[in-house]
């Protein structure tokens, strides 16, 4: 990931503070950039890499940075770049595969603006926000939300209604969406394509409500999760096609690899229920109960039926857990 010096958001595509009711640069000097080291030996590792970079928000002024998880599960060392050229070291605080988000404490005193939480569910699609990565700015972008509905990710992950927005934010992951008082709506988490006019593709950002952390984020400074059952976890990636849920790959020692699921097995019910499309396996898979719970499959392979029956997992057991400085 380039660096916040040697990239710059098109002039057109930048937030002007004249568009804004709110300080435009006070908001923006809340977003910080974040580095991650990972031991090669981390469970995530092979698949996210061991050198993680994007952004963070400050949401507490003693020091809580708000982020997309990815970016610092099982991470050993986290560094935070200010808006005002400061750099200083993190500690990971959590990492909540469900809703995505993950949480790092600085270990400094950082005298920066904070961002307050808005309201994702009421903002309407159309809505005037600004994408906000680390730097000001020249590394935002002035966009609308585009689209709220559901989202389906192959990793075993699934939102009842996420933001999307355009134009695209280039660096986009644990970016801050900030809504028209200069609130926090959400945390960039991906960028994806939809067919737009004609032939042409169209760039979104996948941002993740900010009101998933609301009922967790008391449990999540203290316990460092949520107090709540972890799902079943399968440690398979899925994927849709021709209205087919597809196995297109295996974690490393997860329970579907333990299970002999096959990169090619098209699912076809959980627990005897059809499955309809990539929400529909994850929702039959949690629907089963907590973690440990059995997950009967019924798969086509090569031509025939099989049925499998996978010992599902908690996926936190798998991960390194952060370390002290």
């Amino acid at each position: 990931m380039p660096s916040v010096g040697d990239w710059k958001v098109s002039a057109a595509e930048q937030p002007r503070p004249e568009d804004y009711a709110f300080d435009l640069e006070r908001a923006l000097a809340a977003v910080v950039s974040l580095r991650a080291a990972i031991p090669e030996d981390a469970f995530t590792a092979e698949v996210l890499g061991t050198e993680r970079a994007g952004n963070g928000v400050l949401i507490r002024k003693d020091g809580v940075v708000l982020t997309i998880g990815y970016l610092i599960v099982e991470a050993e060392q986290v560094w935070l770049t200010l808006s005002d050229g400061r750099t200083v070291a993190g500690h990971v605080l959590a990492y909540d595969p469900e809703s995505g988000f993950g949480l790092v404490q600085a270990l400094a005193r950082l005298d920066l603006p904070t961002l307050e939480f808005g309201n994702a569910a009421v903002t309407d699609v159309g809505t005037q926000v600004v994408v906000a990565g680390a730097g000001g700015r020249h590394h935002s972008v002035a966009a609308h939300i585009a689209v709220k509905q559901e989202f389906a990710g192959y990793w075993e992950y699934l939102l009842d209604e996420a933001i999307f927005t355009v134009p695209s934010h280039p660096q986009w992951g644990g970016s801050a969406l900030i809504g028209p008082m200069g609130d926090l709506l959400g945390i960039g988490s991906l960028q994806l394509q939809r067919e737009s006019k004609g032939e042409r593709r169209e760039d979104l950002n996948m941002i993740v409500p900010i009101d998933l952390l609301k009922p967790i984020l008391d449990d999540l400074l203290t316990l460092g999760r949520p107090n709540r059952p972890p799902r079943p976890w399968l440690g398979l990636y899925a994927t849709e096609i021709e209205d087919r849920v597809v196995v297109a790959g295996l974690a490393g020692h997860g329970p579907a690899k333990t299970a002999k699921l096959r990169m090619g097995d098209i699912v076809l019910a959980v627990a005897g229920t059809e499955v309809r499309g990539l929400a529909g396996l994850w929702r039959g898979v949690w629907g089963l109960g907590q973690a440990g719970a059995e997950v009967p499959l019924t798969l086509h392979r090569d031509g025939r039926l099989v049925e499998a029956r996978i010992a599902s997992a908690d996926r936190n057991q798998f991960l390194k857990a952060p370390r002290m400085h």
